[in-house]
């Protein structure tokens, strides 16, 4: 793969679109970076290369990001970032705002409205030394099992390790991923027994296969547990022989949000109940939603969890829970704080 040249003319474009910087782990490993300018597009080009970047409502009328250059790589490198690491000091959480969320689902629920969704909290915290683009370094260390994946612009940016596929699309292929239940590592015996995480899982796989079954044969492997870092989580493969060409934004649209980010049922009214839930408790836009790139053909869309979002020297670091009948408020604020902590770990982020 050879980089494109900058079709955009030079005094057109300012220094805060040239540091303007995108990158995705493929499944070989490498990263596909792009560098900015991006032009903005409905849909993606024929050929080349294109991100894909869109907030978790998909209210982005073109989130087809077409770079000026690219470039395959080890790990992405970020402009003028030096030596040193991102320090950043953490502000208290508080539970007041994600309980009065949870006793609405409660009611919710109660009412036979919503089966399972998902809220998010949000830890906030203030770079004391270095800057967040140096986190780019950590992607180094990441396992085979996690994607690095990052947006880097002039206004907020976001990096992350997502362990979660939303599809692969290869020609007449989708391979997809169900990822849902957690628990630390030394519970892992008693994990793969708790009836409430795979009761969760199970909603999760069910529903993913039944939006697939329309489009082509379905093939579903066995649950089985993974381990990411200091977590384990249920994992289910997902396979399609579609039995036709399916559009990328078609096939983004089908399956956002996973019901490991989404509600059950899915409709209207549960997103947009979802929507303001996230919205009240400070929830970043780009948590959840869809990140990709099409590349030589090949379109990989993950899931963009396990990030940290920034503007200047305010950082976000955000966590979903999924909440169904048998879940605990006391177990599921401790969940979401396993889950920030993981992701703290892997960009040297702890308190």
């Amino acid at each position: 793969m050879e980089d494109v040249e900058n079709s955009w003319p030079e005094d057109n474009v300012s220094d805060a679109q040239k540091s303007e910087m995108a990158f995705l782990r493929d499944r070989e490993g490498g990263y596909v970076i792009g560098y900015g300018p991006f032009e903005e597009r409905a849909s993606p080009p024929e050929s080349g290369v294109a991100f894909y970047r869109n907030d978790f409502g998909l209210r982005d009328p073109k989130p087809w990001k077409v770079p000026a250059r690219f470039e395959r790589g080890a790990v992405p490198v970020a402009a003028g970032t030096g030596g040193g690491e991102c320090v950043v000091r953490w502000s208290r959480m508080e539970t007041e705002g994600f309980a009065e969320v949870f006793a609405e689902i409660t009611d919710a629920m109660g009412r036979g409205e919503i089966e399972k969704t998902v809220p998010v909290v949000t830890e906030r915290g203030t770079v004391e030394r270095g800057e967040p683009r140096m986190m780019v370094a950590c992607l180094r260390d990441l396992p085979e099992t996690l994607r690095g994946y990052g947006w880097m612009g002039p206004e907020d940016s976001f990096i992350g390790a997502t362990p979660e596929k939303l599809f692969l699309l290869d020609g007449g292929r989708l391979r997809t991923v169900a990822l849902a239940g957690t628990a630390r590592s030394e519970d892992q015996e008693v994990f793969k027994a708790d009836q409430k995480e795979i009761r969760e899982h199970e909603y999760v796989a069910g529903n993913l296969a039944a939006k697939l079954s329309d489009i082509g044969a379905v093939k579903r492997q066995r649950r089985r547990v993974i381990q990411l870092g200091s977590l384990v989580h249920f994992q289910t493969p997902i396979q399609v022989a579609l039995d036709r060409p399916e559009e990328a934004g078609d096939l983004i649209r089908r399956l956002h949000p996973t019901p490991a980010l989404g509600p059950l049922p899915r409709t209207e009214e549960t997103m947009a109940q979802l929507l303001e839930w996230r919205e009240r408790l400070g929830c970043s836009r780009w948590f959840g939603a869809p990140f990709g790139v099409s590349c030589d053909g090949v379109l990989t869309v993950v899931v963009a969890i396990r990030m940290v979002v920034w503007q200047g020297n305010e950082v976000w670091l955000p966590s979903g829970c999924g909440v169904i009948a048998e879940s605990r408020l006391v177990n599921e604020w401790r969940e979401l704080r396993l889950k920030r902590d993981a992701v703290k770990a892997v960009f040297h982020l702890e308190d």
